[in-house]
């Protein structure tokens, strides 16, 4: 059973112990509510470092006005349980007191241009919440290596962004988005569903996969990037979901021309989606590389 640190003192005068045998730390930070998309990120960290700390904390300031912070689930003793069963070695779950002293904090990180698209222009200040959160797990846990999954692509580009920005000595790693049978990218806000939306929300991955497979046959040549995007919008929106957004980017997430653009032999494009489906807003996204010029 993994070891539960409520402050931060404890914590650190614990991870340093193990830094003194110059033994490897990962950190794989969450909000609980786990699901076994977080457990495999557990699973790559034991693969990476000698011990594993899983931050369990609802961060605040990653919240907006009217969103889900009040009701977003606490379920500390189950998701302990489960991390057992990975063989997490420590919980760091630190009260909103312990990690914001002062709140809002008069400190910010803030996440730059990066933020100002797909998921940045409905939520505003979210990923000034992350970079605070993150920037301050990884002053206190200090990590060799920290484990994000590739289903919030945008957090995992902004994250290494400030990695690199703020020359914190860590290695990021990207795990792969963990599906359901049926494809449903799984995500903690899944148990928003009701049973039939639960049905329908499969149909998300469905449309990246068809928007892949056009990139893949070149019909973007023909009709440009935004005429088949919004093929693909009016599907997604009479199978009942609200779009946030649909779009495609490069890796890097920069803008690419709509019409007819320049495509190199062996870009690779990440297909972007936030969509509410009843009350959970759902994300996926799907990489793709072009092997032959549009």
């Amino acid at each position: 059973m993994p070891i539960i640190h409520h402050h931060i003192s404890a914590l650190r005068a614990t991870l340093q112990l193990y830094r003194a045998k110059q033994q490897r730390i990962a950190l794989v930070p969450t909000m609980g509510n786990l699901h076994d998309g977080h457990l495999e990120l557990v699973k790559i960290a034991k693969q990476h470092a000698d011990i594993v700390v899983v931050s369990i904390f609802v961060n605040p300031t990653q919240f907006g006005v009217g969103e889900d912070f009040d009701s977003y689930p606490r379920t500390l003793d189950n998701d302990v349980e489960k991390l057992a069963n990975v063989g997490a070695d420590y919980v760091f779950a630190p009260s909103i007191d312990e990690m914001y002293p002062v709140l809002p904090p008069p400190t910010s990180v803030l996440a730059g241009e990066i933020a100002g698209q797909l998921c940045g222009q409905s939520r505003p200040s979210h990923f000034d919440g992350v970079g605070i959160v993150v920037s301050k797990l990884f002053n206190i846990v200090q990590p060799d290596v920290a484990i994000f999954g590739q289903k919030d692509y945008q957090q995992l580009a902004i994250i290494k962004q400030l990695v690199r920005d703020l020359s914190y000595a860590i290695d990021i790693i990207g795990a792969p988005i963990v599906r359901a049978a049926d494809g449903l990218a799984l995500s903690s806000r899944n148990q928003y569903l009701s049973e039939s939306e639960r049905q329908t929300a499969p149909i998300l991955q469905q449309e990246l996969q068809y928007l892949a497979k056009q990139i893949g046959d070149g019909k973007y040549e023909q009709q440009g990037f935004e005429e088949v995007l919004e093929e693909s919008r009016q599907r997604i929106t009479r199978a009942g979901f609200i779009i946030d957004y649909l779009e495609i980017k490069t890796a890097e997430l920069t803008a690419i021309a709509h019409k007819h653009a320049s495509v190199s032999d062996n870009q690779t494009f990440v297909i972007l989606v936030a969509a509410w489906l009843g009350r959970a807003r759902l994300l996926d996204n799907q990489l793709v590389t072009v092997k032959q010029p549009l």
